[in-house]
């Protein structure tokens, strides 16, 4: 049999070409996730950036650890508290008490993420100045990057500036320093200090017995820098986005082997009828068709080693240039990576021939007499079992989670895996409806002058399996770029329409925004009192709401700390004039300062029933919940008043307006309220399209990630089964050029054919996109969201333009090629 193998392969290498390649790409891709996966389980933390030079850093508690019956739970404070009073004495004692602060900063002119410091903190880093002195009065700076020269005045959102010195930048900031006072008077919160010169030792005896107070000394000072897990997390990202493409490779990978192998079997039956004839049993013919298989897959999963080996670098590379990893980023001399590539390959190559072996054993020997190529009895009762069973267990499994659970179909893993089921099943199911299909699609040709149309239509329906085979790809490429785009943009359009439905206030005014990624102790510096009653007033307005951002925590089940996000809102009267909460029970307006507003995801929520929970900086209390909110899209968290949110500023401030105000007088009066402090005036329209949700940047790219190796993968199998379906068909045209057709006919019938089968492959496959963002319209409903789910019709348009571009060649250029012989020696060849 291996001979036969060998032989077959050698004479029919085109007929194998789509799946070594596809084969070869998978096992590569393979290849380089774990190549990537692995260099990162072994990368170095990274070094403290802005205290490098620092002997310690003393910071204030900023984790709530609770005790439960399997261990201590712990979670990130949203408010971390203040190095004790008394425990900066001790500390004073020893030398002198540098307190950092850091806060946004727009500056006219700068870096977009300028961030604001004390002058005292720059030797730490250290910073020294390459220009100018330090600055010695309030509107005095020294900012890094030399962005600005000394001398220039500067005009920023904390009032306007002249810059007295510049230091190099170090790359991991942009920053402002001012006095260390009037960096005080803009962020008066400090949560984290040095003690110039003094030695780690004596700072850890004096803050001993100071309850979550910690000192950082060596690699542990790189937690006080800005946001210190960043690298961890763009791993955790980057590993999830290849695992994920992964696993579609995989899926993709058997689809193909699969179809390209079913295909080539049914070809091949009036050879397996000649060999049966010459006394070869069953077993014999599965065993040919499985050791070509593993010879495919042998060679291939070879081939796509080395191709890892190669791109492996270069994707890191890649990642590390757009942002998805650190700077410092390799791959790593690992061996194990190509170990489980080179298996899975070969796995997926004879799992894709399971089913054509089977049917290959089956084939008769009357099949060496059959001359006519038409399709019968396309769907065998393996494939009628398995359509049907994951046709049901996709039915079956999204009735349980809409039942059950309908927030989990909003998840990214779930509508990225759930997909593959229902798409598998619409592919393994597709034959029974490609006959009536096309007879649909092209009956309008079919009723047209002349024989084209008529021909089109009843070859596509009499080669079912053809039809199918090339259809396949098609159905998966275009199901899962409008299951996946499109889940993403419904939950986007979804979550805006939150937005749009609960703000009913005319104005949201927004306190200058938190500096990106500077650390757990950074948090908007939001409004004072001064600027609240500033916008109180605004002739035309009639309710003002300031309100600040916080957490609450809750341990569920006795062993399951959950962090939701909270607003603190001074007026419950205020918050019920200018929003619109998706209440399912209770009133707004039932919230006071030992009451909470809670959402239906917590495991108790009841109206008038109370819960322990943990604020913002750690403090334990129990209150009365007020009011319940639908979960909606996930986004819905808590509502307490700010005496249950210690250290929060106000960030918000939701304006509604008086009978008859004039609207433009109003926004002109609130910009002029705001002015000092800095700060944003939205309308309401703005506010719902300044917070439209975006796609954050690694999920973007996984997903386009996903769709290019969907749509590699689909012109390598329309590519592949074209070439072999014309080349089977080279007597059929030959008949038609004897019976008068010229080439140009000809060619004109295969290339609508073609696009006659796409056409069904992408109405497939919009089918099944449909049925997949049903699904989450259905639990978007169900969790009292209603937004219309969207289609991402010209991706969609993108991907089938693609591939019937691709199934028009692959038919033509072959069919062009073999109408150069003679029809009549056309007419005695049998497609080899």
């Amino acid at each position: 049999m291996l001979n036969a193998a060998l032989r077959t392969l050698r004479t029919r290498w085109a007929t194998f070409a789509g799946s070594f390649v596809a084969l070869s790409l998978g096992v590569a891709l393979l290849a380089v996730t774990g190549l990537a996966l692995a260099s990162s389980l072994d990368t170095p933390d990274r070094a403290p950036e802005r205290f490098a030079a620092a002997p310690a850093v003393v910071r204030g508690q900023d984790t709530l650890r609770v005790p439960t019956p399997v261990g201590d739970r712990t979670e990130e404070l949203a408010q971390p508290r203040a190095v004790p009073a008394g425990t900066i004495a001790e500390l004073e004692r020893l030398g002198r008490v540098v307190e950092d602060r850091s806060f946004a900063v727009r500056a006219e002119g700068g870096p977009a993420d300028l961030v604001g410091h004390p002058w005292s903190t720059a030797a730490f880093a250290p910073y020294t100045l390459d220009a100018g002195r330090a600055p010695r009065t309030a509107d005095e700076v020294v900012v890094t990057g030399g962005w600005a020269a000394p001398g220039a005045r500067v005009r920023t959102d904390r009032g306007t500036v002249r810059v007295v010195g510049t230091v190099p930048d170090r790359g991991f900031e942009d920053a402002v320093f001012y006095t260390d006072a009037h960096a005080a008077r803009l962020s008066p919160l400090s949560v984290q200090l040095v003690v110039a010169g003094a030695d780690p030792t004596a700072v850890r005896d004096a803050v001993r017995g100071s309850a979550g107070v910690q000192v950082l000394t060596g690699d542990d000072r790189r937690y006080a820098d800005a946001d210190p897990d960043r690298d961890s997390e763009a791993l955790t990202a980057m590993n999830a986005l290849f695992g994920t493409a992964g696993g579609v490779t995989a899926f993709v990978s058997v689809f193909v082997v699969a179809s390209t192998f079913a295909f080539a079997v049914a070809q091949r039956r009036r050879e397996f009828g000649l060999l049966r004839t010459a006394g070869a049993t069953p077993g014999q013919i599965r065993r040919m068709v499985f050791a070509e298989a593993l010879l495919v897959g042998v060679l291939a999963s070879a081939a796509g080693c080395v191709l890892g080996s190669y791109g492996a670098p270069r994707l890191a590379a890649w990642v590390v240039d757009g942002g998805l990893a650190p700077a410092w980023f390799t791959i790593g001399d690992h061996t194990w990576p190509y170990h489980m590539a080179f298996w899975t390959g070969l796995l997926v190559a004879l799992c894709g021939v399971v089913a054509a072996s089977w049917r290959a054993g089956t084939t008769g020997p009357a099949e060496a007499l059959r001359e006519a190529s038409v399709d019968a009895g396309s769907m065998t009762p393996g494939r009628w079992l398995f359509g049907l069973g994951l046709l049901l267990t996709a039915l079956v499994t999204l009735v349980i989670a809409l039942t059950g659970d309908p927030g989990d179909l909003l998840h990214r893993k779930t509508y990225v895996l759930r997909p593959m089921l229902l798409i598998t099943a619409v592919a393994l199911l597709a034959p029974v409806v490609v006959r009536p299909l096309t007879r649909v699609l092209a009956w309008p040709a079919a009723r047209s002058p002349g024989a084209t149309g008529m021909l089109v239509r009843e070859n596509a329906a009499a080669g079912v399996r053809r039809t199918a085979a090339v259809a396949a790809p098609v159905l998966v490429t275009v199901a899962l770029a409008g299951s996946l785009l499109g889940a993403t943009a419904t939950l986007n359009e979804a979550k805006a329409t939150e937005t749009r439905e609960r703000t009913t206030a005319a104005f949201v005014v927004t306190a200058p925004d938190g500096a990106p990624g500077t650390g757990p102790d950074t948090r908007t510096t939001g409004f004072d009192a001064r600027t609240v009653e500033r916008i109180r007033a605004v002739p035309g307005t009639a309710e003002v709401s300031p309100s600040s951002s916080s957490a609450v925590y809750v341990l569920e089940e006795g062993v399951a700390l959950i962090r939701s996000e909270a607003r603190a809102v001074g007026s419950p009267r205020a918050l019920a004039a200018t929003s619109r909460l998706p209440l399912a029970a209770g009133k707004a307006t039932g919230l006071d300062d030992h009451s909470i507003i809670v959402n239906e995801e917590w495991e108790r929520h009841s109206v008038g029933r109370s819960v322990r929970v943990w604020l913002g900086d750690g403090t334990e209390k129990t209150l009365r919940i007020a009011a319940v909110m639908h979960t909606g899209t996930g986004d819905n968290g808590v509502y307490v008043t700010p005496a249950n949110a210690p250290g929060a500023a106000v960030d918000r401030v939701d304006v509604a307006l008086t009978a008859g105000a004039d609207v433009e007088a109003v926004a002109a009066g609130l910009r002029e309220a705001v002015r000092p402090a800095g700060g944003e005036v939205f309308t309401k329209d703005e506010w719902v399209a300044a917070t439209y949700p975006e796609t954050n940047r690694p999920t973007r790219v996984g997903l386009f990630l996903i769709l290019g190796i969907a749509l590699l993968y689909t012109g390598i199998s329309l590519v592949n089964t074209m070439v072999m379906a014309t080349s089977d068909r080279v007597r059929d045209l030959a008949v038609l050029r004897l019976a008068g057709a010229t080439d140009g006919q000809v060619l004109r019938l295969v290339g609508a054919e073609s696009l006659l089968v796409v056409a069904v492959g992408a109405l497939l496959g919009l089918v099944a996109a449909v049925l997949n963002l049903a699904g989450m319209w259905a639990a978007l409903r169900l969790l009292s969201v209603y937004a219309t789910p969207v289609v991402p019709w010209e991706t969609i348009g993108a991907v089938v333009a693609a591939c019937a571009f691709l199934a028009v060649l692959a038919s033509v250029v072959p069919a062009a090629l073999a109408l150069r012989r003679r029809p009549a020696e056309l007419a005695g060849t049998r497609g080899e």
